[in-house]
Formats: structure tokens, C-alpha cells, sequence
């Protein structure tokens, strides 16, 4: 197989794990293929050191074998003593950096995370790169070690450059779907969600079905239309670029498609943006079905998301402050072990809280917290 070959692979790959978590161990093997490298990091988040770490998503992975009790115990132990955390914070986005740019001489013979936990993890010989996330977030990538002593090769390093849009990308539509609680679902149950807009395009870029959100951005035509089965924007300079995004995720020749989001311009008297995530489908989705959907258009209207206030549900579920953050977690997409790495805790001590939530409600399940906590979040929205 050639390299385009494997890249090409890679991109497939990630639009697969964008709607579907369970398969970015999948992808991220091609990553470490594609880099020669041990494995790699990915963590988006935001805020600093200690309680004001808020990491949305975490995953460490070697040779597409993830390695949960790596990033428990960075995040636990390590992560408010590592002197790389301010300088990689303050890296231009997507700059690319070895470890010799975040660890002077001294601290590589001093530093409890440089000798403890790099040299366990296959990182003490990394490359790093901070990029911009959405809304104000960091993403921090981190290339393990190199499978050889060849080290970091100038060909290396553009490879890892290659990739870095596409991961930015990952991320951006993975947040996106976890914010409207529809990551993992199947194309039938994208049109069921409604949290956000789902369009989806057959191989001609012909809208194949939209969900009941996007069916009434369309239908008012105020920022997105359909136009006789196109989807279009309003501003002409924004319809060229969608039209560019959209023949990029669906290319005539048979190559393969690429991801792209952009912003869509709305009237005066509406919040300003859309967000459009433009996404190919993998051809061997197994509920693909007979409409052949080869895109999916991810439609977000930031402005109006619902959030939930600590008070309110801590006063109406009878919660400590730390079992609502948990509930509050929860009800936004987050696994247990991504609470346990944001919080500091152990994901055995999130479980604990977890059943004094269920027992203190009479509840046994999460969906039926998360549907508890979206209700409360609803009242107390329609309060101001």
C-alpha cells in the first residue's frame, strides 16, 4: 500500500470515528502507521491547572490499543506538576514542537512528569502541536516516540503537519455531536435527533433527507435553503464556499472525501451564525441503505444551546456541587472516564457519586438522569 494510499485510508477512517467514538482506536493505528510512531495523544479541553481543567475529551492510544490508565494517571498525578502545560498553552496553532521546546536541560533531570510518566508512556523523544478549537477550546496532539532511532525526519514532521487539519477537524464534529447528544447514532438515527440540523446528500450533492430542525431552516430559507434539491446559502460569497466544501466531500472521481466546517451569515434579527460540519460516509455503513447518502451536513446553532446551572439542579435533585457536575457532565455527553479525568477523581469515586444521584432520585439508569437534567435545564432557560 502506497503512502497516498494510507492517507487516503486515514481520512476514511476518521469520518467514520467523527459520528461513531468507538472507532478512533481504528483510525488512530493509521495515524502511528502514517507517522511511524509508538502512538499518539489526542486531548481537547480548555482552562489551566487543577479545577480549572476542563478536558472534553481525551484518548491515548498505541497501535490502535487505547490505554485508559495512561491518561488517568497524567491527568491525576501529573498534569498540574508538568512544566510543559503553560508553554504548550501558548503555542501558535499548529505549530509543531519537539520535546526539547516544552523541557530545558535541567528540568529533563529534575521533572517528576518528564522522568516518571514520559518515560513510561514512549513520549520522552515526542512531537507536540497545540491547535484552536471550537469556541475558545485547545487541542493538544502529542506523536509518541518513533518506532526507530531514525528520530523525527524533516519527511516525519510534514507527514504529522498532513494530518493535524483533519484531527482539528475530528474534533470539531465529534464536540459538535456530543452536543446534540447524537454521537454514535446510525443515519436513521441522525434524523431522529433534535438538537441540531441533519441534511443528507447523495454522490450528486442532492438532498437525500433532512431531519425536522433542518426541514425548518430550510422551509424559512433564513441562512440555508433548498433550492429544486440543492442545498444553498443565502450570501452568495458563503453559497460559493459551501459549493466548494460540498465538492470536496464528494468528489466526481471516485477520491476520497473530505471534511470541512464553515459559518453561515443569517438575518439581522437572528444570532448571527450557523455552523455547517460537512462529512463524508464511509461506503460500508452497514444502514447506508438504498438513498446511497454519501455526506452528512451537521448544522449547530450555538447561540441557542441550552445550559444547565449547577444551583438549579443541585436545589431540584437534592445534589452536592460535585454529584450535580457529574449529572450536568453526563446530560452533556460525557463518558464516566472523561468526568473522572476533568474532575481530578478517580472513575471509581464518579461511580460512587453516580449511585447516590440514582438513589437520592429513585432513578437506575443514566438516560433517565440525563433526561432529568435536560428537563431542569429547559426551565430554567425559559426563567430570563
Amino acid at each position: 500500500m502506497s503512502r497516498q494510499d494510507l492517507f487516503d485510508g486515514l481520512l476514511a477512517s476518521l469520518h467514520d470515528a467523527m459520528l461513531d467514538d468507538a472507532k478512533w482506536p481504528a483510525a488512530s493505528a493509521l495515524v502511528d502507521e502514517l507517522c511511524e510512531s509508538r502512538g499518539n495523544i489526542l486531548v481537547s479541553g480548555e482552562g489551566g491547572l487543577g479545577t480549572d481543567l476542563a478536558v472534553y475529551f481525551a484518548r491515548c492510544c498505541y497501535r490502535g490499543e487505547r490505554r485508559e490508565e495512561f491518561e488517568d494517571e497524567y491527568f491525576r498525578i501529573y498534569h498540574h506538576i508538568d512544566e510543559r502545560g503553560p508553554r504548550l498553552r501558548r503555542l501558535l496553532d499548529s505549530r509543531i514542537v519537539s520535546i526539547d521546546d516544552l523541557y530545558t536541560d535541567d528540568e529533563k533531570i529534575t521533572s517528576i512528569a518528564y522522568n516518571e510518566m514520559l518515560a513510561r508512556s514512549d513520549t520522552a523523544n515526542c512531537l507536540h502541536a497545540r491547535m484552536d478549537g471550537p469556541s475558545g477550546s485547545r487541542i493538544i496532539w502529542t506523536a509518541a516516540d518513533p518506532v526507530d532511532h531514525d528520530g523525527w525526519s524533516s519527511e516525519r514532521v510534514e507527514t504529522v503537519a498532513r494530518i493535524l487539519p483533519h484531527i482539528r477537524q475530528y474534533v470539531r464534529v465529534r464536540l459538535a455531536l456530543v452536543s446534540a447528544q447524537a454521537l454514535g447514532a446510525t443515519m436513521a438515527g441522525l434524523l431522529e435527533n433534535t438538537r441540531c440540523g441533519i441534511i443528507q446528500l447523495d454522490r450528486r450533492g442532492r438532498i437525500v433527507e433532512a431531519n425536522g430542525r433542518a426541514r425548518e431552516l430550510l422551509r424559512k430559507g433564513r441562512g440555508l435553503s433548498d433550492s429544486r434539491g440543492q442545498l444553498r446559502a443565502r450570501i452568495p460569497e458563503e453559497d460559493a464556499r459551501l459549493q466548494r466544501i460540498l465538492a470536496g466531500a464528494l468528489p466526481r472521481s471516485g477520491a476520497r472525501g473530505a471534511s470541512a466546517t464553515m459559518t453561515v451569515t443569517r438575518p439581522v434579527d437572528l444570532p448571527p451564525r450557523l455552523v455547517l460540519h460537512v462529512s463524508p460516509v464511509g461506503e460500508h455503513l452497514p444502514d447506508r441503505g438504498a438513498s446511497e447518502v454519501a455526506a452528512v451536513v451537521l448544522v449547530v446553532e450555538p447561540e441557542t444551546r441550552t445550559t444547565s446551572d449547577p444551583e438549579l439542579i443541585g436545589s431540584a435533585l437534592g445534589l452536592t456541587a460535585a454529584e450535580s457536575r457529574v449529572a450536568i457532565m453526563l446530560a452533556e455527553g460525557c463518558t464516566l472516564r472523561d468526568i473522572a479525568a476533568a474532575t481530578g477523581r478517580t472513575t471509581g469515586t464518579v461511580r460512587w457519586h453516580l449511585q447516590q444521584i440514582f438513589e437520592k432520585n429513585g432513578i437506575s439508569r443514566q438516560v433517565e438522569l440525563v433526561q432529568l437534567v435536560r428537563s431542569l435545564s429547559v426551565l430554567g432557560s425559559s426563567r430570563y
